[in-house]
């Protein structure tokens, strides 16, 4: 029996999306299968160029060069440091890569002086070198940077030892095409928040105290200055783990640190003031720690005076809570290490007496009391 004609056209009708269903699924493929290949293409192209891109870092800078260049590797110099040491004589094509690469083959034991290398070396070469070097024995002079200085201070304690003025060295360390190239150079460690305009000088707190040897009779203000930031982010580096722990950048310890070594003497107990600290910002207290007020009032004195404390600074830690926008000093180890690990006490005041001890107190009331029993009246 024949099909109606109504079937037919139903049939040829079905027929007909069949095929433009087809049709469209197979420019669906073509569709999918190019964008594959596209992206296949870019993927390779990038990893191809990533590729390409350390594989001529890897390799020497020019490989035919005779050129011999004398390299200085200051004492205290960190991996980054002699990395971009390096990269500016002309050494290594990348700094980062060659940083990198030593801690990828875990290579250490770098030794400071003056080596005398070429554009033609290859990483094996030149860190073979770094480890053999012997820094020269004689010493022409030394410059000793005490911890709890300001950047003022130091600058006259570098001009006292070198033929720079404290204003050529306080220039330098204020000059803010110097001080971007440091942060070029240190970028785990200067970061954008020593450039906040509430800061008075970017650099405050980040010249490390220790003693430094210069083996040469006039080095550039440049070489004096720059171990002192190399050291400061060595120090950092070591305590990398515990800063993170508390969830402080490097500018945050720095300042906590430098509040602590402010506030500190030969006697006291660092920690502890790091946990008066820790307990009056827990619960959205002032600070209201003196040498904050002397660095907002730019002067030394020996007391600090009612009217003194309400000078309206963004440092004045009287009018403002928590840590102050930046280091108010350099700060050494011990207060570093305090800020990370206060001690376990409850105390919200501190008094350094005049016997030389610090008491403690868990009230203003108790505070009050030991204020009037040891602080000897001296008006």
């Amino acid at each position: 029996m024949s099909e109606s004609p109504k079937n037919n056209e139903k049939k040829q009708i079905h027929q007909e999306k069949l095929l433009e269903l087809q049709g469209e699924a197979r420019v669906v493929r073509k569709i999918v299968l190019i964008i594959f290949i596209v992206i296949l293409l870019v993927i390779s192209g990038v990893v191809g160029g990533g590729y390409l891109y350390i594989k001529s870092a890897l390799e020497p800078v020019d490989p035919d060069s005779e050129k011999e260049v004398k390299v200085t590797i200051p004492i205290g110099s960190s991996p980054t440091a002699i990395a971009n040491i390096l990269a500016e004589n002309g050494i290594v094509k990348n700094a980062k890569v060659f940083r990198y690469y030593t801690k990828f083959r875990n290579e250490s034991g770098f030794q400071a002086g003056e080596y005398t290398l070429k554009p033609s070396m290859t990483f094996t070469d030149i860190i073979s070198n770094l480890k053999t070097g012997k820094v020269m024995e004689d010493v022409v002079f030394q410059i000793t940077i005490p911890e709890g200085k300001q950047i003022k201070e130091i600058a006259k304690i570098i001009s006292g030892k070198t033929n720079f003025s404290e204003e050529e060295v306080l220039e330098k360390l204020t000059d803010p095409e110097y001080i971007e190239e440091l942060m070029t150079l240190y970028p785990s460690l200067l970061t954008n928040e020593i450039l906040n305009e509430d800061i008075k000088y970017a650099l405050e707190g980040y010249l490390y105290p220790a003693t430094y040897p210069f083996y040469e009779t006039s080095p550039s203000l440049e070489k004096i200055i720059e171990p002192m930031i190399s050291q400061t982010e060595k120090v950092i580096a070591d305590v990398q783990g515990e800063m993170e722990f508390r969830e402080f950048s490097p500018h945050e310890l720095l300042t906590f640190a430098s509040l602590i070594e402010e506030e500190a003497t030969a006697q006291v107990d660092r920690d502890k003031i790091s946990a008066v600290f820790y307990n009056r910002m827990k619960i959205d207290m002032a600070l209201q720690t003196d040498p904050t007020v002397l660095y907002a009032l730019g002067e030394h004195k020996d007391r600090v005076l009612f009217k003194d404390l309400e000078i309206n600074d963004p440092f004045n830690t009287y009018i403002h809570k928590g840590l102050t926008p930046g280091p108010i000093a350099n700060a050494g180890l011990t207060s570093i290490k305090a800020a990370l690990n206060p001690a376990d006490i409850s105390a919200l005041y501190f008094l350094a007496a005049s016997d030389g001890q610090v008491y403690y107190s868990d009230t203003f009331e108790e505070h009050t009391e030991k204020a009037a029993k040891y602080i000897r009246n001296t008006e």
